[in-house]
């Protein structure tokens, strides 16, 4: 088991490195909040992503039976499960503390009168 995750350390450095650099950049260019909802959307659907594609890439090594790949391949599908667990978590958590992010302003629509 912890020579599975050994794998998969490098794929959990890169992902704590893209949220440290989006949420630094975000939090100086506009509000701390303003940079945990971006970061906590962007997660979301690149934690997804990786999500479907190490599972369709687990799929295809188990239909080719090449068990070694599927091993590093399900190992990767459990690291971004996981990470997309906690995001949604976190999103519940700062969802609960700041409820104003939960309804967007919309555009509003113009109506051409008829004279």
């Amino acid at each position: 088991m912890i020579a599975r995750l050994y794998r998969s350390l490098p794929l959990i450095i890169i992902l704590a490195l893209i949220a440290l650099v989006v949420y630094f950049v975000v939090s100086y260019r506009s509000s701390p909040n303003r940079a945990k909802e971006v970061l906590i959307r962007s997660f979301i659907w690149l934690t997804g992503i990786l999500s479907g594609f190490f599972a369709l890439a687990s799929l295809y090594a188990l239909l080719e039976r090449n068990y070694f790949a599927l091993d590093i391949m399900a190992s990767f599908l459990a690291v971004t499960l996981v990470a997309l667990g906690i995001v949604l978590v976190c999103r519940a958590v700062f969802l609960k503390h700041h409820p104003q992010y939960r309804k967007k302003p919309m555009k509003a629509k113009r109506e051409r009168r008829l004279r």
